[in-house]
């Protein structure tokens, strides 16, 4: 690989004056530019960004890790970072928790190893975060996706969860549902659901407390069905749930697919969604508005969740001593005929 001397040697000057040019600092003649530039681009001359980063003190590169890079609320959140950080000349590195503790601590001691510059995290889990929060005090700029964690001072962009649940569980009890059942991938701590607070995920621990005391307010019946972490999971929740004397007239899904599982389970067993059963999804993926019923979605903004993350990143780097922002897309509910009618 050429080096700067080479390209200094090329273009006859000193090494100091390429490596101004090269670096895009300091002062130096249109002429000399040009010859400097030209020399390179002859050479195929390519920076050293690890040089650059001792020297700099930065590596244009953040490090961004998600729960599940297979759902589509994420998939499209990462493209909202990235479009947003590219525009800032920054670099992503993508890496994928599993929803897993674990998995998120060790991704992002390999980024903090990799010296990136800031990091953008949905975390896992809102009580096992010593490692977010270590990670802000070694001085990376650190900001939340779509999960806050109280306690922890860092920017955050999310949505209303307590009001987008709350919303469409009163909506569905207007409706005269009387019998809800909410669906997550989320596992309880010990294994057993004992109420909100037994939920790692900050997102979907709030749209749980708004909807159990949605149900309670409202004196209608309520149950969270757990552990819906994939096709056959899901599957057997739901065929239990609707084999039970009194089975759910109503289920919200927490995610897209956990819903596309919901509405598979539920034809399969001949129900008549719409009719015999409602459905209402968090996430406006593709599917389901091309369904038989179109199925009612909660549409989260992405897309835009990922801007505004990655915009409060960019922010925070520019001016570290800003207080922390949060910043709340607002939510939609898109009522398609998977709901009934009044």
């Amino acid at each position: 690989m050429a080096s700067v001397a080479d390209v200094a040697r090329a273009a006859g000057v000193a090494k100091a004056t390429a490596a101004r040019v090269l670096g895009g600092y300091g002062t130096v003649s249109a002429k000399t530019r040009e010859a400097v530039e030209a020399a390179a681009i002859r050479l195929g001359y390519r920076p050293n960004e690890l040089a650059r980063s001792m020297t700099t003190g930065r590596t244009g590169t953040v490090g961004v890790v998600v729960g599940d890079i297979g759902n589509p609320f994420f998939s499209l959140a990462v493209r909202g970072i990235s479009d947003r950080l590219r525009t800032a000349g920054f670099g992503v590195i993508l890496a994928n928790s599993g929803e897993d503790v674990e998995e998120e601590r060790a991704a992002i001691r390999r980024l903090l190893a990799w010296r990136v510059d800031g990091i953008i995290v949905s975390p896992a889990s809102v009580t096992d975060t010593a490692h977010i929060a270590e990670a802000m005090a070694s001085g990376v700029a650190v900001t939340l996706l779509d999960r806050e964690i109280a306690g922890l001072s860092a920017d955050c962009a999310t949505t209303d969860d307590t009001g987008a649940a709350q919303s469409v569980t009163e909506e569905l009890i207007r409706r005269d549902h009387r019998n809800l059942a909410y669906v997550t991938s989320s596992l309880p701590d010990e294994g057993q659901f004992l109420g909100p607070q037994s939920i790692r995920t900050g997102a979907v621990r709030k749209r749980i407390e708004a909807f159990l005391a949605t149900c309670t307010r409202r004196s209608t019946v309520a149950r969270v069905l757990t552990g819906a972490s994939g096709d056959a999971a899901t599957a057997r929740l739901i065929q239990t749930a609707m084999s039970e004397p009194n089975p759910p007239d109503a289920i919200i899904a927490s995610d897209s697919l956990i819903g596309i599982s919901v509405f598979r389970t539920l034809r399969e067993r001949g129900l008549r969604i719409g009719h015999d059963v409602s459905l209402v999804t968090f996430y406006d993926a593709d599917w389901t508005q091309v369904t038989e019923p179109p199925v009612a979605v909660v549409s989260q903004p992405a897309l835009d969740m990922g801007e505004a993350a990655a915009g409060l990143l960019v922010e925070r780097l520019a001016a570290p001593t800003l207080l922390p922002r949060r910043v709340a897309i607002p939510t939609t509910l898109i009522w398609r005929r998977s709901v009934r009618a009044e």
